[in-house]
C-alpha cells in the first residue's frame, strides 16, 4: 500500500481528468493501488473533487461506469502523450459520457407558477454529472493548447499522466527520487564503471 498519497501530478490543479487518470497507481514489485477500487473509495474520490455529495452511496455498478470510463481517458492521454492514433472505442466513451447530461438549464413548467429553468443534475443523475463532467476535463485538456505538454511519468513502475513543465518529467518527488536512484546504480553496477 502508499506509504502517503502522492501529490497531485503537474498540471492537475487545471484539470481533474489528470488526477481521475491517476487514480490507478503502479507502485514498484508490480502492486497497484486503485482509488477508484471501491464504491466507498469512488464515493470518496467524487466528493473529494467536488463531483458527488458525501453522502451520494455509490453502488458497485456506477463505480464499475467510472473505473471503465478511466480506462478509456487513460488510453487516450496514452495516445497523445505517444502521438499514436487513438482507439475509436475511447473516443465513443468520452462522447458518450458526454451525452449523458444536457448543458444547459432545462425549461420546466409549474402549474401553479408558470414556466421556470432548473439546471439538471438532480441527486439520482450524480454519476452522470460526474462522468460528464470527467469526460468534459479530459476533452478540454485533449483539444488545449496544453496538451502537447501531456507526459507519462519517467520513473519506471509508475503509471501517471502529467504535464510537463522545464526538464521535469516525473509527477512526483518521489518519482524523481526513485529515478534518480536508479540511474545511479546503473552506473555504479555497469560493467564500463568497474
Amino acid at each position: 500500500m502508499l506509504a502517503a498519497p502522492l501529490p497531485p501530478a503537474p498540471g492537475a490543479d487545471s484539470y481533474v481528468a489528470l488526477d481521475f487518470a491517476n487514480s490507478v497507481i503502479a507502485l514498484p514489485g508490480g502492486q497497484y493501488v486503485d482509488l477508484l477500487g471501491s464504491p466507498a473509495s469512488v464515493n470518496a474520490w467524487l466528493s473529494a473533487h467536488t463531483l458527488a455529495p458525501e453522502d451520494a452511496d455509490v453502488q458497485e455498478l456506477c463505480a464499475t461506469q467510472l473505473r471503465a470510463l478511466r480506462e478509456h481517458i487513460r488510453s487516450l492521454f496514452a495516445a497523445r502523450a505517444t502521438d499514436v492514433p487513438a482507439l475509436p472505442a475511447a473516443v465513443d466513451a468520452v462522447n458518450s459520457a458526454l451525452t449523458l447530461v444536457p448543458t444547459t438549464a432545462l425549461l420546466r413548467w409549474d402549474d401553479k407558477t408558470g414556466p421556470y429553468r432548473q439546471a439538471p443534475c438532480p441527486t439520482n443523475e450524480i454519476l452522470d454529472h460526474a462522468l460528464a463532467t470527467l469526460a468534459a476535463n479530459a476533452a478540454d485538456l485533449l483539444t488545449a493548447p496544453e496538451a502537447d505538454l501531456l507526459t507519462t511519468c519517467t520513473a519506471t513502475p509508475c503509471n501517471r499522466y502529467l504535464l510537463r513543465h522545464g526538464r521535469t518529467h516525473w509527477c512526483s518527488t518521489r518519482c524523481g527520487n526513485r529515478a534518480r536512484a536508479a540511474r545511479s546504480y546503473a552506473r555504479r553496477t555497469s560493467p564500463s564503471a568497474q
